[in-house]
């Protein structure tokens, strides 16, 4: 299941509408402060939009604070939660999860300059690498492995994508 999860997010990497695009937006974050994209510049970016009525963002939300926590000065996971919910309720369920990542505030009904493409489903995630491109899109559930894996390639062989 795992190398099935990482092929499918190496093949939209080269096939999907987010290939090769660059994108940025600010959203409040659970900490009060404003986040943009930009800000992370110069390292791998994980964004990951979901909700916490949704079950397989809940079972997916342990992978990526493996890989947030592993990936430390090189990579960090942002999760877009895409939901009216409370700050306070949402505040807890965030701490009972014990998610050290950015969260940040889109709503249940996002402008599209506050997403970087196509939402389909939840989760959907998009890898943004140092340069500020989007190299790859997943809409299900990603592992740390997977992500990990698919950096990897990419960095061995940045200019024909991942193979």
């Amino acid at each position: 299941m795992f190398s099935l999860i990482a092929a499918v997010f190496m093949v939209v990497a080269l096939v999907g509408p987010a290939a090769a695009s660059e994108g940025d937006f600010s959203l409040p974050g659970l900490d009060g402060q404003t986040h943009s994209l930009s800000d992370y510049r110069g390292k791998w970016v994980l964004v990951n939009y979901w909700a916490t009525w949704c079950p397989p963002c809940l079972e997916e939300l342990p992978e990526l604070e493996v890989f947030h926590d592993a990936a430390k000065g090189k990579a960090v996971v942002l999760g877009v939660n895409m939901e009216s919910i409370d700050t306070e309720r949402l505040r807890v369920f965030v701490e009972q999860q014990f998610l050290s990542y950015p969260i940040l505030l889109a709503g249940e009904q996002p402008r599209r300059a506050q997403l970087l493409g196509p939402v389909d489903g939840l989760p959907t995630s998009y890898l943004v690498a140092p340069t500020g491109e989007v190299v790859a899109r997943q809409v299900g559930q990603i592992t740390a492995d997977a992500i990990h894996s698919f950096i990897d390639r990419y960095e061995n062989n940045p200019a024909g994508g991942v193979k």
